[in-house]
């Protein structure tokens, strides 16, 4: 193990004491990821070992035993009696009532299964710590653990093979040939806009380069009142969703990020054709040059700025589709609130990025009771809540409907990341963790960085880009991966 990995396992294992003896529920880590669990009881692995009719053990084939999601008819259980507890990031949803008339929906099939639930503001980070130290529950969005860690944490909900027969976005958390979690929604990587803002601004045509976009944005600031490109500077984690156009939005290659990104040479140099990485975060750096951003960057208020972009006070922001949704009811213009591809133009064409948002996943050390419970409640949310259409997301289930929010996608094509090669599936994480350059896992503050020098001046953007190429030329010879690109 690296110096870096141990620091961070030593720093979560310290946490973790510091706050279970302050009584916190909602405990953070710094990503130490899983291997702060790696020491398990005797009586843990003898439990683990058991197999019953209705256990998930995983074979040496690589399948799972006779508790399967496509196996699992739920009609079947309507009697089953079980108290089961879900773990997730949705706050909004908690708060508006959402979660509750879900699972009062769920509870007319299925009066016997009492479900509870508990949303955490900063999912990211906390929940790894409750994954650490066992207190989470039944079910939960997979947090960023390692894919060799799956099987500790987590139950095989079927094989990739079954699974993807009748899911989409299935593969991100699948090791072995198993899955282990399921989308509970899928996004489109995408820009918010306010139509009336753009309308108002004289824009006709939807941008499609960089260039158009920050000619558009210009024009918002000398024809509106609206701020042009809000960043949600002081939010933190938002600033992770530029992350997300890195591979298939930039390149058109959907073999990028989890393939090629580790092996690639300087991947934030620029390719000198408006497209690649260089040209995603320069967007961001340009834009807070040319004062196209907020006033005060560091006074971006996250739940303020849904409101602001449905009332026609912001003209874009960079976020997935999941948004969507709660910026429409934050306000009394639904109908303004526009999704709009990310402005990059690769060979004359331009590609959406589409996955899985967070995967439910089940307790592999729930009884056997809670986990068929918890399964049947899961196929349930996924296949008949409607949450995924309602919050705007891309069908989970093949064939399902998809929100007309995406209407202006098309003629895009639109991709899914494919999964790393065998045997490097960890090289991506073992990557953002040597070069704490974090790509597409919370890598926050190398965002805000590019927002800080744009709006100071403090340093020029190629300056940026050389000191990323340095980390992750160096991460690459300290973890000996190979470049081949």
């Amino acid at each position: 193990m690296n110096r870096k990995r141990l620091l961070a396992l030593l720093t979560a294992t310290a946490m973790t004491a510091s706050l279970m003896g302050c009584g916190s529920t909602t405990d953070e880590t710094t990503g130490a990821e899983s291997e702060v669990v790696e020491e398990k009881t005797e009586s843990t692995e003898e439990k683990a070992d058991t197999t019953t009719e209705t256990s998930t053990e995983t074979t040496d084939a690589g399948e799972t035993g006779s508790l399967s999601y496509t196996a699992l008819n739920i009609e079947d259980y309507t009697d089953l009696t079980a108290s089961i507890k879900f773990l997730h990031h949705k706050t909004d949803r908690e708060a508006d009532g959402t979660m509750e008339a879900m699972i009062a929906e769920f509870n007319k099939t299925f009066p016997n299964i009492t479900v509870t639930t508990e949303a955490v503001t900063d999912y990211a980070e906390d929940s790894l710590l409750r994954l650490s130290t066992g207190d989470w529950g039944d079910i939960m969005f997979i947090p960023a653990v390692d894919k060799t860690d799956l099987s500790t944490y987590f139950m095989p909900l079927d094989t990739l093979d079954n699974l993807s027969q009748e899911l989409n976005f299935v593969d991100a958390w699948e090791y072995g040939g198993n899955c282990y979690g399921i989308p509970y929604m899928a996004n489109a990587q995408g820009i918010l806009y306010n139509k009336s803002v753009f309308e108002q601004a004289g824009i006709t045509d939807l941008p499609t380069t960089p260039e158009e976009l920050l000619t558009d944005l210009q024009l918002i600031k000398e024809n509106t009142d609206a701020i042009p490109l809000y960043t949600n500077y002081a939010a933190g984690w938002t600033m992770g969703a530029w992350d997300a156009y890195v591979g298939i939005v930039s390149n058109g290659d959907n073999t990028y990020m989890n393939q090629k990104l580790v092996h690639t040479a300087e991947p934030f140099s620029d390719p000198g054709d408006g497209t690649g990485a260089y040209n995603v975060y320069k967007i961001l750096y340009d834009a807070c040059a040319q004062g196209l951003i907020e006033d005060d960057y560091t006074t971006t208020d996250w739940e303020g700025c849904k409101g602001m972009l449905n009332r026609g006070e912001i003209g874009t922001m960079v976020l997935g589709s999941w948004a969507y949704a709660q910026m429409q009811e934050a306000g009394d213009t639904p109908e303004d609130v526009g999704y709009m591809p990310f402005p990059i133009t690769v060979g004359g064409k331009q590609y959406v990025s589409a996955g899985g948002d967070y995967n439910y996943a089940i307790n592999v050390n729930a009884s056997d009771e809670n986990k068929l419970a918890s399964l049947v409640f899961v196929k349930w949310m996924v296949e008949e809540s409607g949450w995924c259409y309602n919050e705007g997301g891309y069908t989970v289930v093949k064939g399902g409907e998809n929100p007309d929010m995406y209407a202006a996608f098309d003629g895009c094509e639109v991709l899914s990341d494919q999964p790393a090669l065998s045997g490097e599936e960890t090289y991506l994480n073992d990557m953002n963790s040597e070069s704490e350059l974090s790509i597409n896992a919370g890598g926050n503050d190398k965002v805000q960085r590019i927002v800080e020098a744009g709006a100071t001046g403090s340093e020029s953007f190629d300056d940026i880009m050389a000191d990323w190429n340095q980390k992750w030329q160096d991460a690459q010879e300290e973890l000996g991966i190979e470049v081949l690109y």
